[in-house]
């Protein structure tokens, strides 16, 4: 992989980091906010407001792993398979949820910008193969 596509590469993963730090502290600092504003309601439940703010922290953690795929994407490749497998799940999640008419308009940014950036990491391992490079290292 050049040297040009390794620092598109790295561009890409500091913007899913961005991306995954906005949702993630919204949601897990201020779960009731978050879950007002992509569902219309408050969450009276305090174990499904837990859970909520659960997933936020699971969101908010990649922040960290994908700034570490950011250092050296070449080598990172098992976080971006596990990010990208939680993009997909979650945003599937969301769409149903819409579709059902249980959240609004504002899912599907959620839904828009995890499926971008799944269509973005697919493209990362295409090129990690095409290049010759393997998708997961055995340890050194």
């Amino acid at each position: 992989m050049s040297n040009s596509e390794i620092r598109l590469f790295r561009a890409i993963f500091v913007a899913a980091a961005i991306w995954n730090l906005c949702g993630g502290v919204l949601g897990y600092f201020n779960p009731g906010h978050a879950f007002m504003l992509l569902f219309d309601r408050s969450a009276d439940d305090p174990v499904l407001l837990s859970v909520f703010q659960g997933a936020a922290g699971t969101t908010f953690t990649y922040f960290f792993g994908y700034l570490i795929v950011a250092l050296n994407p070449l080598r990172h490749t098992g976080i971006v398979i596990v990010g990208g497998i939680g993009k997909a799940g979650f945003a599937i999640q969301m769409l149903k949820f819409y579709a059902a008419g249980l959240a609004n308009a504002h899912a599907l940014i959620v839904v828009a910008g995890d499926m971008s950036f799944c269509a973005l990491f697919l493209y990362y391992f295409y090129r990690l193969l095409k290049t010759g490079n393997r998708l997961i290292k055995e340890p050194a």
